[in-house]
C-alpha cells in the first residue's frame, strides 16, 4: 500500500440512467392497414455498480471522479423493437468498501473480490403498446414513460479486511512488528505519528497459512472526540477479526495504558470490545528477567500477554502462534 496514497473516503455524486420510453406504434403495410399494435420497449437505464477488486487497497482511483453518470436507455421502436439499454458504469472499488448515505444509512458493502452489487439502479424502461391490447381495446394508444433517473449523493468508506489489527499509542512498535513479520514496508522513524495512514502485511505461517495483519495509524488519549488523528482511521479496526495491543515496556503504566485504549474504542464502537484481544508488550530486550517478571505482575489479567522484541526477534514465533490460535478458535 502506498502511504502517500492512501484515500478511504470519497464523496460521489450519481445519476443512473433514465430508462427509455416504450413506443405506441402500430404497424402499417399495403393491404394491412390496421396491423395493430407493435410498439416496442424501452430499453433500461444504466446503473452504477461497484465491484471489488482485490488489487486496489485505496480509493484514490475515485477521488477525482466525482460525478458519476450512467447512460439513458433508448425509446422502444416499431416491429417490437426493444431500446437499447444504457450502458452500466461499473466501479472498481477495494475489498472492504462501504457504501452509504451523507446520512450514514448503509447501502451495501464489498467484500470479496469479484462481487458486484448495483449501487444505484438505472430506471426501468417503458413497456410498448404492445403490451395492452386485449380483446377490449385492440388499438391502445397508450404506452409506458420510463422510470426516471436517480440522482444520489453517495459516500463511500474503505474499513480495511484484516485478519489481525495493531493498536497501540504512537512509537509502541507496531510499524517495526508489521516490517518484521510481512514484507510491508511502513515508514519507521523515532517520533510520534511516524504511521500517518494504515499498512496491510501478509504474514507468513507454518505450512505454508497466513494472515493479514493492517498496522493503525497510533491512537492517544481523546482520539474518539478527534485529537490527534482523531477516529478517522479507528473505522478499519472494525473490520479486522481480533485486535493486538501493543504497549512498550518503558510505559511508567501499561495497565493504564491498556485501559485509555479501550476506554478509546469503546467511545467509538462499543462493538470493538466483542473481538478477541492479545497484549504484546514490546521493546523486551531491553529488560532482563527479573524486570520482566515485575511487569508481568502488572499486566491486566483479562487478556493473554507476552513480551516481544521485534529488533531480536524475541517470541515473535509464540506471538504468531497465539495469533493462529486465537484467529481459530
Amino acid at each position: 500500500m502506498a502511504s502517500n496514497n492512501f484515500i478511504d473516503y470519497v464523496k460521489l455524486i450519481c445519476r443512473s440512467g433514465k430508462g427509455g420510453a416504450g413506443s405506441h406504434h402500430f404497424f402499417r403495410a399495403k393491404g394491412l392497414p390496421n396491423g395493430g399494435p407493435d410498439g416496442g420497449d424501452g430499453g433500461r437505464g444504466g446503473h452504477i455498480i461497484l465491484e471489488g477488486n482485490s488489487q486496489h487497497w485505496t480509493l484514490l482511483h475515485l477521488q477525482y471522479q466525482r460525478h458519476v453518470f450512467a447512460k439513458d436507455g433508448e425509446g422502444g421502436g416499431e416491429n417490437l423493437r426493444s431500446g437499447a439499454q444504457g450502458e452500466d458504469i461499473v466501479l472498481q472499488v477495494p475489498l472492504g468498501t462501504v457504501a452509504r448515505d451523507p446520512d450514514g444509512t448503509h447501502i451495501l458493502e464489498i467484500t470479496e473480490h469479484g462481487q458486484r452489487q448495483v449501487l444505484v439502479p438505472g430506471g426501468r424502461g417503458g413497456w410498448g403498446n404492445d403490451h395492452f391490447k386485449n380483446s377490449i381495446n385492440q388499438a391502445p394508444t397508450y404506452a409506458q414513460p420510463g422510470e426516471p433517473a436517480i440522482e444520489a449523493i453517495i459516500i463511500l468508506e474503505l474499513k480495511l479486511l484484516a485478519d489481525v489489527g495493531l493498536v497501540g499509542f504512537p512509537n509502541a512498535g507496531k510499524s517495526t512488528l508489521l516490517s518484521v513479520v510481512s514484507a510491508a514496508k511502513p515508514k519507521i522513524a523515532d517520533y510520534a505519528f511516524t504511521t500517518l495512514v494504515p499498512n496491510l502485511g501478509v504474514v507468513a505461517y507454518r505450512d505454508y497459512k497466513s494472515f493479514v495483519m493492517a498496522d493503525i495509524p497510533g491512537i492517544i488519549e481523546g482520539a474518539a472526540e478527534g485529537k490527534g488523528l482523531g477516529t478517522r482511521f479507528l473505522r478499519h479496526i472494525e473490520r479486522n477479526s481480533m485486535l493486538l495491543f501493543m504497549i512498550s515496556c518503558d510505559s511508567p503504566d501499561i495497565d493504564a495504558e491498556y485501559k485509555v485504549l479501550i476506554g478509546e474504542l469503546e467511545q467509538f464502537n462499543p462493538e470493538l470490545l466483542e473481538k478477541k484481544r492479545l497484549l504484546a508488550i514490546t521493546k523486551s530486550d531491553m529488560i532482563d528477567e527479573e524486570l520482566e517478571a515485575e511487569i508481568r505482575a502488572t499486566l491486566p489479567a483479562d487478556v493473554p500477554a507476552i513480551f516481544i522484541s521485534s529488533l531480536t526477534n524475541k517470541n515473535i514465533t509464540p506471538l504468531k502462534d497465539m495469533i493462529w490460535k486465537a484467529l481459530h478458535d
